[in-house]
């Protein structure tokens, strides 16, 4: 058999496209893998169908005047394209004008959110077994930088035991939680005692058949709804792929 000689540019032509086949199939494979949960922007839209409205344009990371938010890059704890941001780093500090909303020309940030403090990026947690509060010190951080100060967050008076004295414990309310991190960013211990995290995660539901007898009828703990069962959009629903093919940038 006569050997097959291969020029030198040839042969390095033929590697280069190995070496982006393979790249890319790796970025495929990395996409796709599980991630944890982390804040997305106010109005982000729940889980797929977030994803499949989201084009990856950046649009809102520009917007954001406080450099929150950024876009996830390989190696990142968010799907690759998609804004994200990390309390303990730089929260969502809640623009009344919203303009991350604004910005997004698809939808996947809601467009009918108006409201910041009706944002849901997640909900506050507190470890009692870290949190100076907890421990009987007088911190109160969290309380002081809480947009929603006795709304989303308040001090909860708790006997210390034999002690004359009075423990006050943050606690949080998660139907006025925006998720914004500011509590998270503040506090002063090492690793924060107060975190924000994934409601799916922490959060029970009563059920729309309970009822609280000792409320009124109309309270909103009466008026609680079933929880839908999350679904994929239709690639006509999500309006990512239509964005891109619009060329409006």
């Amino acid at each position: 058999m006569t050997p097959v000689r291969i020029d030198r540019r040839t042969f390095l032509a033929g590697c280069a496209l190995a070496a982006a086949a393979a790249g890319g199939a790796g970025v495929a494979a990395i996409s796709d893998a599980p991630r944890p949960w982390v804040p997305r922007p106010p109005g982000a839209l729940p889980g797929k169908a977030f994803l499949a409205a989201c084009a990856r344009c950046g649009q809102c990371v520009k917007a954001c005047p406080y450099d929150t938010l950024r876009l996830a890059a390989i190696g990142d704890p968010a799907p690759i394209g998609t804004p994200y941001f990390t309390p303990r780093d730089i929260p969502c500090y809640m623009c009344a004008d919203i303009p991350c909303v604004k910005a997004c020309p698809t939808g996947a940030l809601d467009p009918e959110l108006d409201d910041i403090a009706k944002a849901r990026m997640g909900v506050a947690v507190v470890d009692p077994a870290s949190c100076l509060s907890t421990q009987g010190l007088r911190c109160e951080v969290c309380l002081r930088e809480c947009p929603e100060t006795g709304k989303a967050l308040t001090l909860e008076m708790h006997p210390r035991g034999l002690s004359r004295h009075t423990i006050f414990v943050p606690t949080v309310h998660p139907d006025a939680c925006t998720g914004c991190g500011l509590c998270e960013k503040s506090c002063p211990t090492d690793k924060p005692a107060i975190r924000v995290v994934d409601p799916d995660a922490v959060l029970g539901a009563i059920g729309k058949h309970y009822r609280l007898s000792w409320l009124p009828s109309d309270d909103p703990k009466n008026l609680r709804e079933e929880v839908p069962e999350e679904k994929t959009p239709s690639s006509e629903e999500a309006g990512g792929l239509d964005y891109l093919n619009e060329n409006i940038l």
